[in-house]
C-alpha cells in the first residue's frame, strides 16, 4: 500500500510539473508573440512592465552564452529532483516538501527547454520599482519554491523531519503496536 501511495503521489508530482512547465512555456510564447520587437508594455505604472528579453546567461546576466553548461547542470538537477520525489514519503508534512520541489523542478525544466530549443531563455517581467532583472514564470517557480523550502527547513521542520529513512519507516507508537510485538 505504501508503494502504491508513493507511486500515486509521484504521478501527481509529474502532472503538477507538466502543468507548470506548460504554463511557463505558454507565457513565454505570448511574450515572443506580443512583446518581441515592441515597446515595453506597462502593467502597473512606474512599478511593473512586460518587456521582451533574450537571456543568454544565468541570473543577473552571469555566465553569458554557456548553454551547454546550463543544460548539463539542469539535467543533473532534474534527475536529482526525480530521485528526491521518489524517496520523499507521501504523507502529512511531506506534501509541502513535494510541492515545493515540484515547483523548483518545473522552473528548471521550463528554462532548460528554452536553452535547448532557443539557446537563450525568454524573460519578460520587469519590476521597475526595485530595478530587479527581467525574469519569467519559471524563475518565479524556482524563487518561490526555494524561499519556501528555506523557511520550512530553517524555522518549521526539525532535523528528524528531514531524515528520509526515518520518515519512510516511522516507528509505531507503543499504543498502536500489536500486543505480541517484540519492538
Amino acid at each position: 500500500m505504501k508503494r502504491v501511495n508513493t507511486l500515486l503521489f509521484f504521478i501527481l508530482d509529474v502532472i503538477l510539473v507538466a502543468v507548470l512547465v506548460f504554463l511557463d512555456q505558454f507565457t513565454k510564447s505570448l511574450a515572443v508573440k506580443h512583446l518581441m520587437n515592441q515597446a515595453p508594455y506597462p502593467i502597473i505604472k512606474n512599478f511593473l512592465i512586460l518587456e521582451y528579453l533574450e537571456n543568454r546567461g544565468a541570473a543577473f546576466g552571469m555566465l553569458q552564452n554557456q548553454s551547454l553548461f546550463f543544460i548539463i547542470i539542469g539535467t543533473v538537477f532534474v534527475l536529482l529532483m526525480v530521485v528526491a520525489l521518489i524517496r520523499i514519503p507521501a504523507y502529512g508534512k511531506y506534501h509541502l516538501l513535494r510541492f515545493f520541489l515540484s515547483l523548483i523542478t518545473a522552473g528548471a525544466i521550463g528554462n532548460m527547454i528554452d536553452r535547448v530549443l532557443l539557446k537563450y531563455v525568454v524573460d519578460f517581467i520587469y519590476v521597475i520599482y526595485i530595478n530587479f532583472p527581467v525574469f519569467n514564470v519559471a524563475d518565479i517557480y524556482v524563487t518561490v519554491g526555494t524561499a519556501a523550502l528555506l523557511v520550512l527547513i530553517l524555522f518549521v521542520w526539525k532535523d528528524d523531519d528531514l531524515d528520509m529513512d526515518k520518515a519512510r519507516h516511522p516507528k509505531i507508537h507503543s499504543a498502536f503496536k500489536p500486543k505480541d510485538s517484540d519492538e
